[in-house]
């Protein structure tokens, strides 16, 4: 069998193959919550949990499962997975879980859990999935956080907006406003303005991945000059 790059699982999970910026999954949640930094944290949390608890399960059980019966497998598990995910939040988090409401459930349909089950799970050790599966999910979180940050913040003039709904009462002093002066941009806070802050950080992505394979092509060309006999 050949060797697992740790490594590489890490740096597809958050960035080359980030299921939020280069597959287009789980759109859905992604537009609709993320009008706020806390709530995309929120989602992106519960989801990482069935991420990493499907991809553990399904590796540990991977030469047990009949190919004919494979994928219902995989659902039953995430959808208990997502039973007990939305139990949890909603006896510690019950306001966030009210206002998330049926986007929790809605991660059993999300495209990118049962993809990772069927395309890295269901072929990999336990411990290669474990990390996949937390990448994957921290990968699709950072999106989720950074784009509801960005929306709040332009929408709303504030940041970590309902903060204790995730972390306490102690967190209510963590919030930043520009002030009630601040009027906002009705659209950043509009299923619309989700579409323009995914389109901006996807082009961003794409213009970063350029740079570094420009940058990686000048390193080759002057390392072969450097070597080339002379």
């Amino acid at each position: 069998m050949a060797e697992i790059d740790y490594r590489r699982i890490v740096s597809d999970g958050l960035w080359h193959n980030n299921q939020a910026l280069v597959a287009l999954l789980g759109l859905c949640p992604l537009m609709a919550v993320t009008n706020t930094l806390v709530n995309g944290l929120g989602l992106g949390l519960a989801t990482t949990a069935v991420l990493l608890g499907s991809n553990v399960i399904v590796s540990a059980i991977r030469h047990w499962v009949r190919a004919e019966v494979r994928l219902p497998v995989f659902v039953m598990i995430i959808a208990s997975l997502v039973t007990a995910v939305e139990l949890v939040m909603h006896a510690w988090f019950h306001e966030l879980y009210l206002i998330l409401g049926i986007f929790i459930p809605l991660i059993v349909t999300n495209c990118t859990i049962i993809g990772r089950a069927e395309a890295f799970a269901s072929r990999n050790p336990v411990a290669a999935s474990a990390l996949d599966g937390l990448s994957m999910g921290l990968g699709s979180t950072a999106v989720l956080v950074v784009l509801g940050g960005m929306r709040e913040f332009i929408g709303q003039g504030t940041l970590f907006s309902g903060a204790h709904l995730l972390f306490g009462e102690a967190a209510r002093h963590w919030e930043l406003s520009l002030g009630d002066g601040y009027q906002g941009l009705l659209l950043a806070i509009l299923p619309p303005g989700a579409f323009i802050g995914l389109g901006f950080l996807i082009a961003i992505k794409n213009i970063l991945d350029k740079r570094s394979a420009q940058a990686a092509r000048k390193a080759e060309t002057l390392e072969a000059a450097l070597t080339s006999p002379q």
